[in-house]
């Protein structure tokens, strides 16, 4: 007789391995439950039930039970959708909430800032506010450009310039230059300072025509060899401002410059303006001769100083005095008289 299969004989293969996918499963799900959380409610596995005890908690891991109260929403380990949307809006709440106190200071500032740019256009606008000097704020915060024109040149103001005088907006030029006496005015106000340049150029070429027809040593030169710059040499001098608050001029031989004895005009406001003749500094040597020439031959000069036009245009009307006039030429250059008599050769 054929010999009889035994029973584990005869369990299929398939069988075998289909329990140890099933077993396999089970181990996978428990371990999935115990340490990972799914991030997805819609596939959450369910979990488990497992017979093993938890293990006894450390006391250091112990909370209280205001915490454990708070957390059994979320025992499972997983997030709960609606504690995730309970706290987004609230979250929504507070900055609603500080959006609402923002909007609310928003108006306050934005007024304000609308009140400072009127208050500094109105200052531009009136003339209060010289944007042109350096430091000076508009009050128009960044973001915005400020085109600043120069000032133009005074007009005429109904008085036409004439060559044979002195325009008045000319020594109002050079009043306002003696208030401000520096670069920046200077250059804001560069038209005024051209117009009151031009007119007094034009003085000077008609004044040396005259001049030309008494003295017939003087050159008709161009007024720009007759005039002086307004500009200063400051490097010698305790007086800082760089400007000179005037306009001169000097006929000679060879204009405003050379050894030579000149005439010489300048206007200045303040009662400042006059008229000159003679040497302006000379060097040792010529001074030298003029004194020497004054020394020995004195009538020459006396003849000048007793002049009718001498004693009633520059010394205020004194008599035909040889001593008046010397004297009244003596009170009037104090400022430059030697202190001790200087030495004369023979």
């Amino acid at each position: 007789m054929p010999k009889r299969k035994s029973a584990v004989a005869a369990s299929t293969p398939s069988s075998t391995k289909k329990q140890k996918r099933e077993i396999v499963t089970a181990a996978k799900v428990t371990a999935t439950d115990d340490t990972t959380p799914r991030a997805s409610s819609s596939n959450r596995p369910r979990r488990v039930a497992s017979t093993h005890t938890a293990p006894k908690q450390s006391k250091y891991f112990e909370r209280s039970e205001e915490e454990e109260s708070g957390d059994e929403a979320s025992e499972s380990g997983y997030e709960d959708e609606n504690g995730v949307e309970s706290q987004q809006s609230d979250n929504n709440t507070e900055e609603d909430d500080y959006d609402s106190d923002e909007e609310e200071r928003k108006p306050a500032k934005r007024s304000r800032k609308l009140n400072l740019k009127k208050d500094a256009v109105a200052e531009v606008l009136e003339g209060k506010n010289d944007l042109w000097r350096e430091g000076v704020k508009t009050g128009l915060g960044p973001g915005h450009q400020v085109f600043i024109a120069k000032p133009k040149a005074r007009g005429d103001g109904g008085i036409p310039y004439m060559p044979e005088k002195i325009h008045p907006h000319t020594m109002e030029f050079l009043k306002d230059l003696k208030k401000n006496n520096d670069r920046v005015w200077f250059k804001a106000h560069d038209a005024d300072y051209r117009a009151s340049w031009k007119d007094f150029g034009s003085f000077v070429e008609t004044l040396t025509e005259k001049i030309a027809e008494v003295d017939e040593t003087i050159p008709e030169l161009p007024p720009k060899d007759l005039v002086f710059r307004i500009y200063r040499d400051v490097r010698f001098s305790s007086d800082p401002t760089p400007y000179k608050p005037r306009f001169s001029a000097a006929w000679s031989r060879t204009g405003r410059k050379g050894p030579y004895a000149c005439y010489y005009i300048q206007v200045q406001p303040g009662g400042k303006c006059f008229v000159g003749s003679g040497l302006w500094q000379p060097e040792a040597r010529p001074m030298a001769l003029l004194r020497t020439d004054i020394d020995q031959q004195s009538a020459r000069i006396k003849s000048v100083l007793t002049s009718p036009g001498m004693r009633k245009h520059i010394f205020g009307g004194i008599s035909k005095d040889t001593k008046k006039a010397i004297q009244a030429f003596c009170d009037q250059n104090k400022a430059n008289a030697l202190k001790t008599k200087p030495k004369v050769s023979h």
